[in-house]
């Protein structure tokens, strides 16, 4: 099953966002490739001990990020339509929030880190 989709229940950071940052990510860096199929909601839930809406909801934001399709009963897939550049961008924005968060500093701080990383 997906044995690299992992919650944190320690983490400030939701659940669902949890699951969608790491779907994202590993959609963004190749790891998981066009076509490859992602477990149930159901069977997601259950790996994960979450609740089901939890799963649906990450599912539900990568879908309509254009990173994953659902094909009604056949199962959620990654997309082939996803703009690659875009979603390794927004998968890198939602790691460095997520840092953030975990390290304490005040979103002022973290742009200011940001834009001094941009100027290089």
């Amino acid at each position: 099953m997906a044995d690299f989709i992992r919650v944190d229940p320690t983490s400030r950071v939701p659940p669902y966002e949890q699951i969608r940052s790491i779907v994202a990510i590993a959609v963004a860096n190749g790891e998981l490739p066009v076509g490859y199929r992602l477990p149930t909601v159901r069977a997601l839930a259950g790996q994960l001990s979450v609740a089901v809406n939890t799963v649906a909801r990450a599912y539900r934001e990568l879908e309509q990020a254009g990173v994953v399709e659902t094909r009604g009963r056949s199962g959620t897939f990654v997309a082939a339509g996803r703009d690659d550049q875009r979603a390794e961008a927004l998968a890198a924005a939602r790691a460095y929030a997520e840092v953030i968060s975990r390290v304490g500093l005040d979103h002022d701080e973290a742009v200011e880190i940001l834009r001094a990383a941009l100027r290089g």
